[in-house]
């Protein structure tokens, strides 16, 4: 196994210590998803008091790169046939991410069938003098890839890897259960208010990310018509 940069992962657990990541991804194929639109998001969360940034795609983190000092948290997405793992699942993914400027680069880490294991993965990441963050759905595959060298263990895929409805709040047992075996976890998935944000920090999450609730219109909008039309009164 590679070793960690050790300077880089003290800087970023400095700065992102109890802070907000907002994470910068526009609807696919929407209005938005251009990168002008997506670095214009990213500087506007930055503005705002967010202290790293998660952005979808090579040249979308270039932009954003090319814009910030903060701390990126670069992913790629791939839908692939026959296989469900869709965040950074390849090593040139990796590699592409690191080149693009990207500091810490976040990949699919559940246990569920791959197209290249997460060892690799995390290998590469190293190689690359980046640092790695594990989305993760369950508490045992968490510890395993903290175990492995992973520095940021993220609850981002808890309650979208089974074949059940998305339960409707955030996964905070997780969060709580992780933090207690001294892991650095990144609260992510449905923090989608103020109050569900601070929450997370309460229960010791090492910082938390949030999405739609910031940067997609799309999702924004359609809470409130959702809620408008579902409120009984007759105009």
């Amino acid at each position: 196994m590679s070793a960690i940069n050790r300077a880089l992962e003290k800087q970023l657990v400095n700065q992102l210590k109890g802070a907000l990541i907002a994470s910068c991804q526009p609807v696919d194929d929407g209005p938005m998803d251009k990168v002008e639109h997506v670095r214009a998001m990213a500087l506007a969360a930055i503005a705002g008091g967010a202290k790293g940034v998660r952005i979808e795609g090579v040249e979308n983190v270039k932009a954003v790169a090319a814009a910030t000092e903060l701390p990126i948290v670069g992913i790629i997405k791939r839908d692939l046939s026959g296989c469900p793992i869709r965040i950074t699942p390849f090593v040139d993914d990796i590699k592409m991410l690191a080149d693009a400027g990207a500091k810490i680069i976040a990949f699919d880490g559940t246990d569920r069938v791959r197209p290249v294991d997460v060892e690799t993965l995390l290998n590469t990441i190293h190689e690359c003098g980046c640092i790695a963050m594990a989305d993760c759905a369950e508490f045992e595959e968490g510890i395993k890839l903290a175990k492995l060298g992973c520095s940021f263990i993220g609850s981002t895929l808890s309650g979208y890897t089974q074949d059940q409805a998305v339960p409707e709040q955030p996964d905070y047992e997780l969060v709580e259960k992780w933090q207690l075996q001294g892991l650095k976890v990144v609260a992510e998935g449905r923090y989608n208010s103020p109050e569900r944000a601070a929450k997370a920090i309460e229960l010791g999450a090492f910082c938390v990310t949030v999405g739609s609730a910031i940067t997609r219109i799309e999702h924004i909008t359609q809470w409130f018509v959702t809620r408008i039309d579902g409120s009984g009164r007759k105009v």
